[in-house]
This record gives C-alpha cells, structure tokens and sequence, in this order.
C-alpha cells in the first residue's frame, strides 16, 4: 500500500516545488560553468610545492656514510619485494635493515625491521578511484610508538585530506594532532586552499589550533606557490616557492622561507612589539642525464649539497653524495651500492612489456 501510495503521488508535485525549483536553478549553472572550466585536480595541500621540495630539492634523498642494499623482487604484477640494507657511519640508520613490499591496485603494504628492534609499518588502501587511506606505525626501542591515519579524497578538480597523528581518548579526554586540508582549482592555472591544525600533547595542557593558507599557480613550464601560516603559538610564517622546466633534462627550484615568533617572555609579542624573525633562502637544480641524475642545493645557511645517482648496469646503481657547511666548517660524505638481484624471468617479463606493474596506491 505504501508503494502504490508514493507511485500514485503525481511528479509536478515536486518538479514543480518552489524550493526545488530555487535550488535546482541556483546550482545548475554553477555546474555548468564549472564543467565549462575544464579544471583538473590539484592535488593535495601538503604537496603543494612538490615539485621543489621532492624533486628537485635533496631532503629526500641526502644521506651520510656506506650504504649496501639488495632488493629481491618476486612478482611484477601484483608487485612484491625483498630488501636488505646495510650502513655504516649514517646518522639515523641503523646498522642492518630487512624491508618487505607488496603492491596491487588496492592495497600497498610495507614493513620494515632494524636492527635495534625498532619497527616501520605502512598500509595504503583505495577504497575507491578517489578515497585512499594511509596508515602509518612506528615503535621505536626506548621511545614513544607514532601512528598515523590520513584519508584523501581526490575529486576531479580538487583534493580533500583528514589526517590523525596519535589520536587517543584512554586519558579521559581527546588528544593528538589532527590535521584538515582542501585545496581546490579556480581557474586552470589557480588553485587556492586552507589546512586547519587542532592538536593537544597531554590532557593536563590545552589545546592549540593554527590555520595556514595557500595558493599554487601553473604556468606553461613552471610553478609557483604560496603558503602562509596565521599566528599561532610558534608565531606564524610565510613560504613561497618557485619551480621551472628549462628542457627535458634540466629544472630549476628556488624556496623562501621567513617565519616570525613571538618575542621572549616580558619583551611583548606580536601586538606588543617585540617580534623573533628568521628567514631561509634554498636554490637547487636538477639534471638527468642518459643514465645518471644530478642534484645540486645550496641554501643562505651557507651549505652546499650535492647528490649523483648513476646506474651502471640495469641491476646496479651507485650514489654519491655530499655537504659542506662553510658557517660551521663541516663536511658530509655519502657513498651507496644498490643492486636489485631480478630473476630471468621477470627481467624478460619486464622487457617484453608484459606483467606490467599495477597502478599501487602509494
């Protein structure tokens, strides 16, 4: 009866709806003029400098001391490998690592052993074409776990991001960090964005909360972005960085930092007159050759670094890196050996194209 009620309740009723009306014209040509834009995603807030920091710029790559690794890998298709690393006289590094990876198109899992029982854990999965949640553990010997959980939307024309770092309620109360991205396309070439951090150390100290906000502008060959931070209990902060494709071998990325603090305890604030600033200038470039990269920094700190990644057989690669601090009179060397031990039939396999690897959700 319910059924044949609702069939039989005509569909001017609500076609012809003043509310549905009003809110069926007010959004319609936004969709459309939207759709008209041809606007493309992004990406996330937390990369948006990316180019710069994670591509040009050596923070991801530096390193110090020997370093010895095999990889092993098993599969191409799902992706599933076998690493063993070993270092000597690298700050941070532990003496001997085992690493485990597996990769399909859902799920990406890697764990990661050291030798003083300290224990890495990552597990991404993609519940949807645009929802990926990143999972991260970390429990160190003689020192506090670490768990990490970020959630990102991907829409086809921006990018939504939930993190949580440490979150925990067992004290009576919620603490941790917690951390709210968006940034989204305007235009084809702008894109604007905010990211709101909440975050509590323990339940005896109150919470604090900072809002950063952003912008990312592309070019035909190069990219430029702002980011700037509101005042909060560190002071606030403005970033900027700049990066440009010269030819398909050759970028070039520049960042600018200026970060301002509140004044010592009695001297006043940022209303008071009393201001702490400090600010930071990097300049890098990266050039690909046939089968080697170069990567060159230095920064107003007055250190200069240098990284050559060179692969001297298909299997084999060794890399070079190292630092000069001229302010502190300090030199840093880094020497590594990469071989991935691939069995003959993967490495056909990988020739000929077939068993490609899945797009992991990384």
């Amino acid at each position: 009866m319910a059924d044949e009620k609702v069939a039989s309740i005509p569909s001017g009723l609500i076609n012809d709806n003043a509310l549905v009306s009003a809110v069926r014209n007010t959004f319609l040509p936004f969709l459309e003029r939207r759709d008209a834009l041809g606007l493309s995603n992004p990406g996330s807030f937390e990369n948006i400098n990316r180019e710069v920091q994670k591509d040009v710029f050596l923070n991801n790559f530096m390193f110090t001391g020997l370093r010895a690794e095999w990889n092993k890998p098993i599969s191409n298709n799902p992706i599933f490998q076998l690493s063993h690393q070993l270092s000597m006289g690298a700050q941070g590094m532990s003496p001997y690592t085992l690493s485990a990876l597996y990769g399909s198109s859902t799920v990406f899992l890697q764990g990661t052993m050291e030798s003083d029982g300290s224990l890495h854990a990552r597990s991404n999965y993609r519940w949807s074409d645009s929802l990926v949640t990143k999972t991260t553990a970390q429990i160190q010997s003689a020192q506090q776990g670490m768990l990490s959980i970020d959630n990102d939307y991907s829409g086809r024309d921006f990018t939504a991001s939930l993190k949580a770092m440490n979150p925990s309620m067992i004290d009576g109360g919620l603490k941790g960090i917690f951390i709210a991205s968006y940034l989204q396309s305007v235009t084809p070439s702008l894109a604007l964005g905010l990211e709101a951090v909440w975050q509590r150390v323990a339940m005896n100290t109150s919470p604090e909360a900072l809002l950063s906000y952003g912008a990312r502008y592309k070019g035909s060959d190069w990219i430029a972005s702002l980011q700037m931070q509101t005042e909060g209990p560190q002071g606030s902060g403005v970033t900027s960085s700049y990066w440009r494709k010269l030819s398909d071998k050759v970028s070039l990325g520049a960042d600018l930092s200026l970060q301002f603090a509140p004044g010592l305890s009695g001297q006043g604030g940022l209303m008071g007159g009393s201001l702490q600033k400090e600010g930071s200038a990097s300049a890098g470039a990266k050039y690909e050759f046939r089968a080697s990269t170069l990567r060159a920094q230095v920064d107003s700190k007055g250190r200069l670094s240098c990284l050559l990644e060179k692969t001297i057989l298909p299997a084999v690669r060794v890399t070079f890196a190292g630092e000069m601090d001229h302010l502190k009179q300090q030199a840093k060397v880094g020497v590594a050996v990469s071989v991935e031990a691939m069995s003959e039939d993967l490495f056909e396999q990988a020739g000929k194209g077939g068993a490609q690897a899945p797009a992991v959700p990384f």
